[in-house]
């Protein structure tokens, strides 16, 4: 367990970062921390979590938080780490080792840095400590002033621990590297003269003197633009010495640093000097130029071969430049961007082009296109081999493929090294002058490609993989040129070109089909026409009707011993095991989308463990990531992943639901703090490893809208699978998003959860549900519909004893109650929710029922009962967080004090509340509140806002 400031705000376990929730509880917890061992009192505490003046119930949600703290700190036997949340009187304390907290060991660390005396020694520790930081001191929670200070320091120190670690270089000698840590601090603290200070000698040292100067300048301009001051003495100081020239390039140089020109490698080895060869063998005689090298890997030295054992240049017998290119593909189609691409990366300096991408996606045969289209490119000769890295057959070895590349280029067959390394070395030294394509296909890995590289500057090598071979990008700057599905023209134009344009020209649509169902995968397609071609009576739709049942698609896909499902297997027995059974589990995911959370909920590992795999299964192009920790199944790939492990499917879908459900839960819980959870977890829930958590209200909607299309499929798998019990769940989690969102379209999701609820038989389920489906329909006008949805749900909600529920159905059968006309009844409705809320109590439903209760007030023309109403609401408190409730509220209040001849602070309150939804980019509030607002003014101000949030609530809904 680790407790982490100098960054998010957050708890580390073995399973992941707990899930903390709102700001709030992350203030809370920060607060505790700063003073760690230390009673902190309730007034800090608030000071910490309210910048204005605190609600009336500040202690009851301090209090909340601290008890959903310790539970969380409970859940993680934070005992068995020697950590305690307490309570001493009116304070608590956060009793915590100080090994656990990063913020003290950063400080350990540089009072450890001071007291060493080899420079060295300094450097490890400081970047040590400046290793804990993972971004700005205390992110995550709320910017009360007391936080902010404590932020500040925090901050302070670190930039006075990078100006130590600078400090520590400039002692060693090594000013380039006190310069590179120095810059990216001056860039961010482009005002803070020491860094300016510290990097203008560094440059200085480092031999950069012009840089020096401008940064003084640069620095100078902004301190009289910004500031209005001139540079101080230790500024000033460091310009005057780069003028005077003093302490310029140079510095301590370690010993053993000297350099001098290796020999050139040599032309060929001589036959005496191979091994085994017996020594005092033939010398070279007077007058022949010889070379001695070391060869990597080959003990001794090589003698060099006079010219006259190689052949004046690399052509074969005949004269003709070395070809060992396999025949032009057939049918080539598109592929205009990757060409583009390849000749792109072609003109560099001793270039290595990467494609890379998927089984069967067509990588061979663009490389070999692209290879064939200009000859004259390379005038002395393509080399070719296949590395046979995914193949059923062995790799060829490296000397192997050196002995055939070196044997086209003219050396004689006595003449090529026995060993891989003194092979390498000649092909190295032959192609030094040389314009040569290497082409190698079907590589493994990075460490296949290596020893087969040539050495001249205008040789082009280019490597095909369904790996990304990372490895080969960092250490000789290969140029990856990826390679993607095709697009459905240029699959159809690929079965034109095997089938006959008549033939496609004849079933438009049936072809684009085929194309779309074969996933734009080159390989599948020409399957396809093959198997078409050799049944010349069947239509194209006969085919597109096969392939259509996902059942037996993939075997449709294969002929002989071709197809994708060869291609895929030959990738995925190169995978660790742990990779195969998460791709074996991916295949029953019932969404678009996942990130390590799923993945790990359905293979039953944890997000890191599941990150890891589909590090690996990304790497080799099973999966993609469609944007940061968002990754995707091609659909050929989800049918070949769903048949490795077909027994699994339940457990995957149990693990994946109840991952949903408790992501979901806790995107509610910060996206809304104060409302009532839902419900009870469903039986036989499986808890997942680890939850992802949220550090604010933005980033938990922002992963319910995100994830809305995933929420919904999942919730109709478990419909599917008599899951019922999670498919409503599902569903209600989504609230806060609904209410958000609330003309998006959500009747057809809300309705499939009201069809689980009764399915169920639970009258709890369909209360709930048929409330807030209600509400939908309400808002989108269809009255007549919500009546009959809300009608039952009161007496649902009294069966099962669920009261806060009841009220939330009297609320929202009020409303519409009110939009018929009843209003009299309606108010009758809210006044008794506002009594079941009470009596619980439950403050967030008793501020829902005032809120609801205040604008039945407004419209019965009693503005000062509605004022009163709202009044009452806003001192239960909506937190910030809770931007929908404020928003409300403010509206209701601003129309009353309008109505009862308060103009201009009906005004106010009306414009606060815009602005408080549009910042919250809640734009149907701000529509509200707007609109009421032009009834009384007509600002251009005003009506250009109403004129946007329209434009953005109309965007927005379907």
């Amino acid at each position: 367990m680790e407790f982490r400031l100098l960054g998010t705000v957050c708890v580390d376990t073995l399973t992941g970062p707990l899930p903390l929730g709102p700001a709030k509880r992350r203030s809370l917890l920060a607060a505790l921390l700063l003073h760690a061992n230390t009673p902190v009192s309730m007034a800090r505490l608030t000071d910490c979590l309210w910048d204005e003046e605190p609600p009336l119930h500040a202690r009851t949600v301090i209090q909340g938080h601290v008890s959903r703290l310790r539970a969380l700190l409970v859940g993680a036997d934070a005992q068995a780490y020697g950590v305690e949340l307490a309570t001493l009187g009116d304070a608590y304390v956060l009793r915590v080792p100080e090994t656990l907290l990063d913020s003290q060991r950063f400080e350990e660390l540089l009072m450890l840095a001071r007291e060493q005396r080899d420079p060295a020694d300094t450097v490890l520790m400081l970047k040590e400590g400046l290793s804990l930081w993972q971004g700005p001191a205390l992110t995550g929670a709320f910017a009360s002033a007391p936080l902010q200070a404590a932020a500040h320091a925090l901050e302070e120190s670190r930039l006075s621990t990078v100006e130590q670690l600078a400090r520590a270089y400039g002692e060693l000698g090594e000013h380039h590297r006190a310069a590179a840590v120095l810059r990216a601090e001056a860039v961010a603290h482009p005002l803070r003269e020491s860094l300016a200070a510290a990097l203008m000698t560094a440059l200085h040292r480092s031999g950069r003197q012009s840089e020096a100067l401008d940064c003084f300048h640069r620095t100078r301009r902004l301190l009289a633009d910004e500031l209005g001051i001139d540079p101080g003495r230790e500024l000033a100081d460091a310009y005057a010495r780069i003028l005077r020239g003093e302490g310029g390039p140079g510095g301590p140089v370690a010993s053993g640093r000297t350099a001098a020109a290796g020999p050139p490698l040599p032309c060929a080895p001589s036959a005496d000097t191979r091994p085994g060869a017996a020594p005092g063998g033939p010398q070279p005689s007077a007058g022949t130029a010889t070379t001695q090298a070391v060869l990597p890997g080959v003990a001794g030295t090589v003698q060099a071969v006079p010219p006259a054992h190689v052949s004046p240049s690399p052509y074969t017998a005949g004269g003709v430049p070395a070809d060992l290119l396999p025949r032009a593909p057939r049918g080539f189609h598109g592929r205009g961007a990757e060409l583009t691409a390849l000749s792109r990366a072609a003109a560099g300096e001793a270039p290595v082009c990467l494609v890379t991408g998927p089984a069967g996606v067509g990588k061979t045969a663009l490389a070999l296109h692209w290879a064939r289209r200009s000859p004259a490119a390379f005038p002395d000769g393509r080399l070719f081999a296949d590395l046979r890295g995914f193949g059923e057959t062995a790799e060829p070895t490296p000397l192997e493929v050196l002995r055939e590349f070196l044997l086209a280029l003219g050396v004689a067959p006595r003449r090529v090294p026995e060993s891989a390394a003194g092979a390498a070395a000649l092909f190295r030294s032959l192609t030094d002058r040389l314009s040569l394509l290497v082409v190698l296909d079907n590589a493994r890995d990075s460490a296949q490609v290596r020893p087969l590289l040539p050495g001249g500057a205008d040789c082009v090598t280019l490597v095909t993989s369904r790996h990304r071979l990372d490895g080969l990008i960092a250490s000789d700057a290969a140029v990856p040129v990826p390679v993607d599905i095709l697009e459905p023209t240029d699959g159809t134009a690929l079965l034109a070109g095997v089938l006959g344009e008549e033939r496609v020209l004849a079933e438009p649509v049936a072809a684009r089909r085929l194309a779309e169902l074969c996933g734009g995968l080159p390989l599948a397609l020409r399957v396809t026409a093959a198997r078409l071609a050799g049944r010349p009576q069947w239509t194209l739709a006969a085919m597109a009707g096969e392939l259509a049942d996902e059942r037996s698609r993939l075997s449709y896909l294969d002929v002989e011993d071709t197809g994708v499902s060869a291609a895929l297997r030959l990738t995925v027995q190169q995978l660790p095991p742990d990779a195969v059974h998460h791709l074996g589990r991916l295949g029953h995911h019932p969404g678009s989308h996942f990130d390590p959370y799923t993945a790990a909920a359905l293979a039953g590992s944890d997000p890191v463990t599941a990150g890891a795999a589909l590090e690996r299964l990304a790497a080799a192009h099973l999966v993609t990531e469609a944007g940061p920790g968002r990754w995707i199944l091609h659909d050929l790939v989800r049918l070949y992943a769903r048949g490795l492990d077909p027994a699994a499917a339940p457990d995957a879908l149990v693990g994946v639901l109840d991952h949903y459900i408790a992501t979901a839960l806790a995107a509610a819980d910060t996206a809304e703090p104060g409302g009532e959870p839902c419900f009870v977890l469903p039986d036989g829930f499986h808890a997942p490893a680890a939850t992802r958590d949220f550090t604010d209200r933005a980033e938990a909607m922002n992963w319910l809208a995100t994830e809305r299309e995933d929420l919904t499929l999942a919730a109709a798998a478990a419909r599917s699978a008599g899951l019922d019990d999670r498919a409503w769940r599902i569903i209600l989690l989504q609230w806060p998003h609904v209410v958000w969102r609330v003309r998006d379209g959500w009747t057809p999701m809300l309705e499939l959860a009201l069809a689980a609820a009764v399915a169920r038989e639970d009258p709890y389920a369909e209360s709930r549900v048929r409330n807030l489906l209600g509400w939908v329909l309400t808002e989108e006008g269809r009255t007549g519909e919500a009546v009959a949805t809300l009608e039952p749900s009161p007496g649902l909600a009294r069966q099962a004893g669920d009261r806060l529920g009841e009220a939330t159905a009297l609320i929202n059968l009020a409303i519409v109650q009110a939009e018929q006309g009843g209003l009299d009844v309606a108010t009758e409705g809210c006044e008794r929710a506002l009594e079941l809320a009470r009596e619980e109590p439950d403050a967030h439903t008793e501020m829902l029922a005032l809120q609801h209760l205040a604008r039945m007030q407004l419209t019965a023309g009693r503005p000062q009962d509605a004022l009163d109403s709202a009044r009452t609401a806003f001192d239960l408190g909506p937190e910030h967080e809770e931007a929908a409730r404020r928003v409300l509220l403010l509206s209701v209040s601003g129309e009353a004090r309008l109505a009862l001849g308060a103009e201009q602070e009906g005004i106010r309150l009306l414009d606060q509340a815009a602005a408080e939804a549009e910042r919250a980019g809640y734009d149907e509030g701000a529509v509200r509140a707007l609109e009421a607002l032009l009834r009384v003014t007509a600002s251009p101000d005003h009506v250009r806002r109403h004129t946007e949030a329209t434009r953005r609530l109309t965007a927005d809904t379907p």
